[in-house]
């Protein structure tokens, strides 16, 4: 808890040195993404203490429930005069100046509910079932339909690490593997336009005005900045460089402001949150429990590997959070609602 607890501090005082200069030429302050964070953890944490204190959500009912209610949250940010539209993606339903993303808190309610549809049945080699499959590919469909690739990937490896962990056959992963390299050439010869991508990921200089520039420009931070960085606040690539410097390219900011020091600290933290979670997850008493941490955990571990290999060059540029550390309510609240379930699920042991 205490690595949670340090990953959000952490966060709170680089989403303000982020985003002092973005804040002042947008918003005509240096601290409006500060003052929002802080409400966005104030409900958070709220919303952890209920979560982790809650009995209904030890049953399945709960989560089906919830499940279902999630997927109506994905077809309603669908509908136009509902859904917001923020970078392409309409992903958002906002009220008022506040806003929530529904895909992030359906990824928590298919995990858990699917956790429990595992448990009913323990085995060391699973039999493929198809009713798996329609769990996972309901939310995952609608998601992709905003279009947010990001969100449907993240949940789609999660969910297939979760039926690995529940005893899926390895056979299953190898077919699953071949599937997606056909799907990728498919995809790639059905639109030229994607394979340009791949370029820019393996070489962002080849068009740095255009699919290369956030790469580019997330290089320039980490890259000059040494073992100890600029500063604290002396950040260069927030100047308008990176687009949103508070939101998915914190970690750039984070290691240009602190260097290798600072960037390593934060993937240790990481590692640390990530081993206690699965030692909770080994000590759970119920079967539905056990997957359910695992596959949470994963989630988060996954997230944070995701984002952490897009902003140092190692992955495709795609649009994902850093787990606790970056900018946007539905990013932290949905962090710390998986921290509630863990805390609801393992406080008994």
């Amino acid at each position: 808890m205490s690595a949670i607890i340090l990953l959000t501090l952490i966060g709170i005082v680089f989403v303000y040195s982020a985003g002092t200069y973005w804040g002042k030429v947008h918003y005509g302050n240096t601290a409006p993404f500060l003052f929002k964070q802080l409400i966005y953890l104030g409900v958070a944490v709220g919303a952890f203490y209920v979560v982790s204190n809650s009995s209904l959500l030890r049953m399945e009912k709960s989560w089906t429930i919830l499940y279902i209610f999630s997927l109506l949250l994905l077809i309603a940010v669908l509908i136009p005069g509902i859904g917001a539209v923020r970078n392409g993606s309409q992903s958002w339903i906002a009220f008022g100046p506040l806003s929530i993303q529904p895909a992030e808190f359906a990824k928590i309610a298919l995990l858990v509910k699917l956790s429990f549809v595992l448990a009913r049945k323990k085995s060391t080699e699973r039999t493929i079932q198809l009713s798996h499959f329609v769990l996972i590919l309901l939310p995952a469909s609608l998601i992709m339909l905003q279009p947010d690739f990001g969100s449907a990937f993240i949940l789609l490896v999660s969910s297939f690490a979760l039926l690995f962990i529940a005893g899926y056959p390895i056979r299953f992963y190898v077919f699953l593997m071949m599937i997606g390299i056909s799907g990728l050439v498919g995809l790639i010869m059905a639109a030229p336009y994607r394979l340009k991508r791949i370029e820019a990921y393996l070489d962002p200089w080849s068009d740095p005005l255009g699919s290369g520039f956030q790469a580019i420009q997330s290089l320039l931070a980490i890259g000059p900045a040494g073992l100890f960085g600029h500063g604290f606040g002396n950040s260069r690539q927030k100047y308008l460089y990176l687009p949103e410097p508070q939101n998915d390219f914190i970690f750039s900011i984070i290691a240009e402001e602190t260097g290798f020091i600072g960037a390593t600290l934060i993937v240790i933290t990481f590692a640390v949150a990530l081993y206690s979670g699965y030692a909770l997850a080994v000590r759970t008493q119920q079967l539905s429990y056990y997957y359910s941490v695992a596959a949470l955990i994963s989630m988060l571990g996954f997230q944070a590997f995701l984002n952490i290999g897009v902003v140092s060059g190692l992955l495709p540029v795609t649009g994902v959070t850093l787990p606790f550390i970056s900018y946007g309510g539905s990013s932290l609240m949905s962090a710390w609602l998986i921290v509630g379930v863990i805390w609801n699920f393992t406080k008994r042991i």
